[in-house]
């Protein structure tokens, strides 16, 4: 798993230094600077027994809602949207670390319901609600892609709990209904990302630039890639956002479909890493958490690859480890330091069982 994360983040920096014209600066250079330093906090929290996680669980979720609330108060505002906390030094996004607080708190709460009562009204409203605000909350920024992870993961939690299936059901029908307020709601930039995502040739030049270029990268990268530092697209800032939410389509340029095939591969390893945690869970708690933590990391991975081939509209998701960022980096490594706390816990169930 760690030589994984390793080839990852490598072929992110190669895509960093290419993006910028062979040039280590000014990407390559500070995400190796923040990975060597989050890659051994990592390892640090992978030393945290997972009971510590599950007694602070409720902690987590607190702060990370009030830094949403102190984001809406206070926030950085960037591209249009208020997401960040300037600190002066590094500038957080507590939306980030919310796909992390929700799944804790939610296994936390159902580790301690009995298993008779689980899809009890009364109960289900608790976990709904602990999912809805903080979602509710980053709309507000607005954040349709982050919000988006934060109510999918949740409702994973939920339904791997053992909520009954007709709840799920009834919410289908009622979202359903529900669609034509949402569209209502919904800013107008969001309503064009939507509008472009179905027919993305209606406007190749303003809304649908973004999506058109991407596509246009990809597919002329062909079977081997343009080679390392000759993309075109990027290079002659054709394609927006090289470093960022369309990296893949600046990796594929140069390696072409073997090389995205690779990374697919390489993701395709670590959330079949992840998932594996959960199955192999000694409690309720790390069983509902490592499979939310494994949810999560797949719609970041998803959701980005999804937006970048024109399978899904426009979101602001990037992709884990091989985008440029600091709070998307901590999140993910983060999230796989809790995974490997969970794993030595494993280790330590399974000597336990032999003695």
């Amino acid at each position: 798993m760690l030589a994984t994360v390793l080839a990852i983040t490598g072929m992110g920096l190669a895509t960093l230094y290419s993006a910028a014209g062979g040039n280590f600066a000014p990407w390559a250079s500070n995400q190796a600077a923040r990975f060597a330093v989050l890659f051994i906090g990592m390892l640090v929290l992978s030393r945290i027994p997972i009971g510590v996680w599950k007694r602070h669980a409720y902690t987590f979720y607190a702060i990370t809602l009030g830094l949403l609330l102190v984001v809406e108060l206070f926030g950085k505002i960037g591209m249009g949207a208020q997401r960040w906390i300037d600190l002066g030094i590094i500038r957080l996004q507590p939306s980030e670390f919310m796909k992390l607080a929700s799944v804790m708190a939610l296994a936390k709460f159902y580790d301690g319901v009995p298993a008779g009562f689980i899809s009890q009204p009364q109960v289900l409203a608790i976990p709904i609600a602990m999912v809805a605000v903080p979602a509710a909350l980053v709309m507000l920024q607005p954040d349709l892609g982050t919000a988006m992870m934060i109510t999918l993961a949740g409702t994973a939690v939920i339904f791997l709990a053992g909520t009954a299936l007709r709840w799920f059901l009834g919410a289908g029908m009622i979202i359903g209904a529900l669609l034509p307020v949402a569209w209502g709601l919904l800013h107008d930039y969001q309503k064009n990302r939507v509008l472009i995502f179905m027919n993305p040739e209606s406007d190749p030049l303003g809304t649908g630039y973004h999506l058109s270029q991407s596509k246009i990268a990809i597919g002329s990268g062909g079977p081997f890639g343009k080679g390392f530092l000759n993309g075109t697209q990027s290079h002659l800032q054709y394609l927006p956002e090289t470093h960022t939410d369309f990296i893949f389509a600046t990796m594929t340029e140069e390696w072409g479909l073997v090389g995205g095939i690779v990374v697919l591969l390489a993701y395709g390893y670590l959330i079949k890493w992840a998932m594996g945690r959960g199955f192999e869970a000694p409690s309720t708690f790390a069983r509902l958490t490592a499979t939310g933590l494994a949810f999560t990391l797949f719609l970041y991975v998803s959701i980005n690859m999804a937006m970048v081939m024109g399978l899904a509209p426009v979101v602001g998701i990037p992709l884990p480890l091989l985008s440029y960022g600091g709070s998307a980096m901590m999140t993910v490594l983060i999230l796989l330091g809790i995974l490997m706390s969970i794993h030595r816990e494993e280790g330590h169930a399974g000597r336990n069982t032999i003695q």
